[in-house]
Order: C-alpha cells, then sequence, then structure tokens
C-alpha cells in the first residue's frame, strides 16, 4: 500500500510539467486563446496542482519512512522534489517581474521612436492585439491602467517607465553607410529567425515579428536605420511591442539588446 502512494505522488508529480507544456503548447497552435492557457490553466489552476501535488508527495513521504520495511520512499522523494522546484520557479518569476514595470512597449528612443506601418497595424488589427500608442502618452489615461495598482504610474508617461526600467537601451551608432548598415540590419533580423514584414531600404525600415516558443506570442519589431554624424555614418533604432498582455517581463527590452549586440558585432565583423 505505502508503495502504491509513492508510485501515485511520482506519477501525479512527473504530469505536472506535461500540464503545463500543455497549457502553453495549446496556446501556439491555436487550440484555445492564451487567457485561457496562460490566464486560467497556468496562473490560476497551476500554483493549485502544485500545492495537490506536494501534499501528497509529502504524505507518501512520510507514510514510507514511518516504519520499516521502507520501501518506496525514494520515488515519494522525487515526487516532493518536482513540485519544490516548480514553487521555486514561479517564486524566480514573481520576484522578477515584480522589478519590472507593467508595460510591453519599448523602444531605445522615447524622442523619435519609431513608427509601424500601416501594413504590421493592420496584422495587429486583426489579432485583436494591444494597441500601439506615443511615448508621450501618460499610462494612467490609458484604460488598462486604472485602477489602484497603477497609482505608482500616475503622472508617468510610457517613455518615461521605460527610460527609468531600461536605462542601457540607446540608439546604436556605425561608422557604416546606411546602406551598408541597412543590409546588415536586415540580415540579422532574417538570422535572428523573425518573420519579415515590410524591407524599405528608401525609409530605412525594417518589420517583423518575432514568435515565442512555448505560448506562440507575437511580438512586433520596428527597425529604423537613418544618416548620422560624422558624414557616411549611421543611427539604428528599434521598437519592440508585445501584441498581447499586460507586462512583457522585461522580453522586449531583452529583444532589442540582443539584436542590437548582435548587429554590432555583424557590423564590426563585415
Amino acid at each position: 500500500m505505502r508503495l502504491l502512494l509513492a508510485r501515485f505522488a511520482l506519477v501525479l508529480s512527473l504530469l505536472l510539467p506535461v500540464w503545463f507544456m500543455a497549457a502553453a503548447l495549446g496556446v501556439k497552435f491555436d487550440l484555445w486563446s492564451w487567457r485561457l492557457g496562460l490566464g486560467v490553466l497556468i496562473i490560476q489552476w497551476g500554483p493549485r496542482l502544485l500545492i495537490a501535488a506536494l501534499v501528497v508527495a509529502v504524505i507518501a513521504l512520510v507514510v514510507t519512512l514511518v516504519r520499516a520495511p521502507r520501501t518506496g520512499w525514494r520515488a515519494a522523494l522525487v515526487a516532493l522534489v518536482i513540485p519544490a522546484m516548480g514553487f521555486g520557479y514561479l517564486a524566480y518569476v514573481r520576484s522578477q517581474s515584480a522589478e519590472i514595470p507593467p508595460i510591453h512597449d519599448v523602444t531605445t528612443n522615447v524622442d523619435d521612436a519609431p513608427v509601424y506601418s500601416p501594413a504590421l497595424m493592420a496584422l495587429r488589427e486583426a489579432g485583436d492585439a494591444n494597441p500601439v500608442v506615443t511615448f508621450s502618452t501618460p499610462l494612467t489615461s490609458l484604460p488598462a491602467y486604472q485602477g489602484e495598482r497603477f497609482a505608482a504610474l500616475a503622472g508617468r508617461t510610457l517613455g518615461q517607465v521605460g527610460q527609468g526600467a531600461y536605462p542601457e537601451l540607446k540608439t546604436l551608432t556605425s561608422g557604416r553607410s546606411p546602406a551598408e548598415t541597412f543590409a546588415a540590419a536586415e540580415a540579422e533580423a532574417r538570422a535572428q529567425g523573425w518573420t519579415v514584414v515590410t524591407v524599405d531600404a528608401g525609409t530605412g525600415i525594417i518589420e517583423a515579428t518575432a514568435e515565442t516558443f512555448w505560448f506562440g506570442f507575437e511580438d512586433d519589431v520596428v527597425i529604423r536605420v537613418r544618416p548620422a554624424a560624422p558624414e557616411g555614418a549611421s543611427a539604428i533604432d528599434m521598437r519592440s511591442t508585445s501584441r498581447v498582455g499586460l507586462s512583457d517581463l522585461g522580453a522586449n527590452a531583452a529583444r532589442i539588446e540582443a539584436y542590437l549586440a548582435a548587429l554590432s558585432t555583424r557590423l564590426g565583423a563585415d
């Protein structure tokens, strides 16, 4: 009986990763909405399932160790470790998110940010995506930022919040000509595995959509290459905007930082 309980606890714990993966991949393959997959299956039910598995594992471990023969305690211990690790990861994500502002649109140049084209905006609107606003927009003037939880953002614009959170995001300058820089920027966008939507050498604009692996969340990016001083140099600005969700947990800023670092390496190597 004790061995059966330990095995049951282990199977229950092993099913936890399956639950979370299925919830995420179901969103990716359009089996259900992201609100169901992330909001209900993971955020609402995930912790409850972790608690249930943890309780069963603790009971199984105690039962198998309380008296000889102590069979099954190893399986019970593994069953205990799995949900414990799950709670550890959730605690890590929560601590990280507490330090990240609830925004999903960042840029290297809040005073003169790149603008999405009508073609890309049409793609966003077709998918009922987040609205795209200017970086001078006060956050609490937007419908999504109403309520006491956003009181600390009162009087602050999207650009101010983004700059305060990600001061490392700045315009990248290159000694290469705009034409050379644009070609490298396009090549790097394709190397990132993004779906390129717009390539306009005349305006120096590249637009693309990046997709996350697990949930298939789509974030849009626009890269702008312009002439800069001294003559013959270039300035590269970038913007990355999530289509869904209020907070991006820093994903857009990380994307911009990684892309510009790779582009700088590419420009230096060419």
